[in-house]
């Protein structure tokens, strides 16, 4: 369980997130929607302990494995890479090549990352947290630089991990229509505050909130 109580951050006498209460569960997919600059992922580096909090409390119980939006590849080979933190751990590498298949980058396995695309980085990046067993997910963006064929290698990915795991995940998007397609649970989150949340059926098709409407009709979400 991970669990939220009234966080902020400040960055002098600007408030960039102002959180009063968030709680997500083992087994549950909590998908934050919002536009640049809502907070989505000042949140999650602070929840990742890559920032720090201003004020606030956070509650986490389990393992968490977290992924930046930034791919930054490491000079080492495609299967190196997802291997960079695993150690003597026989499961966990002969999982690789399971991973290298999950996001199609089994072709790539022995040439250098350095060569990759954008979006082959972007799930080279997943692909190193895949590797783990956690309990939760965080992952900022994790198809942002994909196209649409790698957007779907990424959702089948991350929703096949779940499955085998059991594992809580808290993720941001700029898609509602990867939110309706992923989300238990959807979070709208405007200048750092939780402007509405709900079910991807209500919350997206329905929005209550003024900027939850208008977030909604800017992307011509279709239901």
């Amino acid at each position: 369980m991970i669990e939220i109580k009234k966080l902020t951050k400040k960055y002098g006498d600007r408030t960039v997130l102002n959180i009063e209460s968030l709680r997500v569960e083992k087994g549950e997919t909590v998908v934050i929607v919002g536009p640049n600059g809502s907070g989505k992922s000042t949140l999650l580096k602070i929840l990742s302990g890559t920032l720090t909090k201003t004020s606030g409390e956070i509650i986490s119980h389990g393992d968490i494995y977290y992924l930046p939006q930034q791919c930054i590849p490491f000079r080492k080979t495609v299967r190196k890479n997802i291997l960079f933190s695993v150690k003597n751990d026989s499961e966990r590498i002969k999982r690789t090549d399971e991973i290298l298949s999950l996001l199609s980058l089994s072709d790539f396995a022995d040439r250098s990352a350095a060569g990759l695309s954008g979006g082959e980085c972007q799930r080279l990046a997943l692909g190193r947290v895949l590797v783990n067993d956690g309990d939760f997910l965080f992952l900022d963006e994790p198809s942002s630089a994909a196209d649409i064929e790698g957007t779907e290698i990424i959702e089948k990915a991350i929703t096949e991990y779940k499955r085998r795991t059991g594992c809580g995940i808290l993720m941001t998007t700029h898609s509602p229509g990867q939110a309706k397609r992923l989300a238990d649970r959807i979070i709208i989150l405007h200048n750092g505050e939780i402007a509405e949340e709900g079910s991807p059926d209500e919350l997206l098709a329905s929005p209550k909130s003024l900027w939850g409407k208008r977030f909604i009709d800017f992307w011509k979400f279709v239901k």
